[in-house]
């Protein structure tokens, strides 16, 4: 069996790092294929290095760009590589324009093409993530659904029984794997100067909120109000796309907010599960917080990860001043002691086990 592991973004390397070491431990040949679709290889090779992963066998090297150019330019890369180098297994995870191109390619090809956390949906198609899952979990041939729900939301729409696989999500195993390289060093708060356990850590970078006016500016008003209310330090690793926003809109940043540039993944682990509360726009954050026990609000009018708020770990908030204080608030006060919806750091496993059992 050989597998192709195509991904293109840090979030994708993050959560399929179990899986690639899961391939090395088990002896099964593998390639990495890197689109290079937020990064280009060689800026993510130290991504690579510090994730004690191996080297990419391929990288694009695509780049930013508009939907259509940015997915046509990896459809030409992928078909020719899986053209040149035949593999069995096509794997996909998520919901970028790296995995419906990738998606696309395997199925033309006649490629078997896995899919990684298969099933979220948030219902909104306005959302780009939201079209390129749907269309990846159409074309999949097997189906890895982190969470039963999501599998039922798999159901719903037609797709066969047989290829849906409830495997848990590969996020706790990133989780559980990566945080033991992270804590070997601490310094991120004696850098920053804050305590653990004594500040509020801020995401926020999605289309639908920092390219609208009224939703960048009603975002930054609530995290100040949570600043103010919590007499916390605020910690805001800021996205280049919010921080373009900002200047487009001429906004001026409150005091109580701390800018920082962006951090690396090790630094932001650890500033995720030691933070009193984490505001966010991000549906990956919203799984690693409520893993970490680290209380939530989401700063959006629906998620695709409702596991979180089912179980307690998060909750919605627009992107409204009063409404993110109230969130906050009561975040602040719940027990945490919810469990954890997405399984017990063996997805990966399970998910090698089930591509040898289904080839052989």
């Amino acid at each position: 069996m050989k597998i192709a592991i195509i991904l293109g973004t840090r979030p994708e390397i993050i959560k399929m790092s179990p899986v690639i070491r899961s391939c090395a431990k088990r002896s099964i040949d593998f390639s990495i294929i890197h689109t290079g679709q937020h990064y280009s290889y060689k800026m993510d090779r130290i991504f690579f290095r510090d994730l004690e992963l191996p080297d990419a066998t391929y990288n694009l090297e695509i780049g930013s760009g508009a939907h259509g150019a940015q997915t046509a330019r990896m459809l030409i890369g992928l078909e020719k590589i899986l053209l040149e180098d035949p593999h069995d297994v096509v794997l996909v995870q998520g919901d970028t324009n790296t995995v419906l191109a990738g998606a696309l390619v395997a199925s033309k090809l006649g490629i078997m093409l896995g899919h990684v956390e298969a099933g979220l949906r948030s219902y909104d198609r306005s959302m780009p993530e939201e079209i390129n899952r749907v269309v990846a979990d159409h074309l999949s041939d097997i189906l890895f659904a982190p969470t039963e729900t999501a599998a039922a939301n798999l159901r719903k729409e037609g797709r066969p029984d047989s290829g849906i696989f409830v495997t848990g999500n590969t996020v706790v195993d990133a989780i559980i794997q990566n945080l033991s390289i992270a804590t070997r060093d601490r310094s991120i708060f004696s850098n920053l100067g804050v305590e653990e356990g004594k500040y509020v850590l801020v995401t926020a970078h999605r289309q639908e909120n920092v390219d609208r006016r009224e939703n960048l500016s009603g975002i930054l008003k609530g995290i100040d109000l949570v600043g103010s209310e919590f007499g916390i330090p605020v910690l805001y690793p800021i996205h280049p796309r919010t921080k373009k926003m900002l200047g487009y809109f001429s906004f001026q940043v409150p005091d109580n907010i701390r800018l920082l540039e962006p951090l690396g993944y090790f630094e932001f682990l650890l500033l995720e599960a030691s933070a009193r509360l984490v505001l966010t726009d991000s549906g990956g954050i919203q799984e690693e917080c409520c893993i970490l026990k680290t209380p939530c609000v989401t700063m959006r009018n629906n998620t695709e990860r409702p596991e979180t708020i089912d179980v307690g770990g998060n909750i919605l908030a627009v992107a409204d001043p009063g409404a993110i204080l109230s969130g906050a608030k009561e975040m602040d006060l719940r027990s945490r002691t919810w469990e954890n919806p997405f399984g017990d750091g063996k997805s990966s496993d399970r998910i090698l086990r089930h591509l040898q059992k289904t080839l052989f």
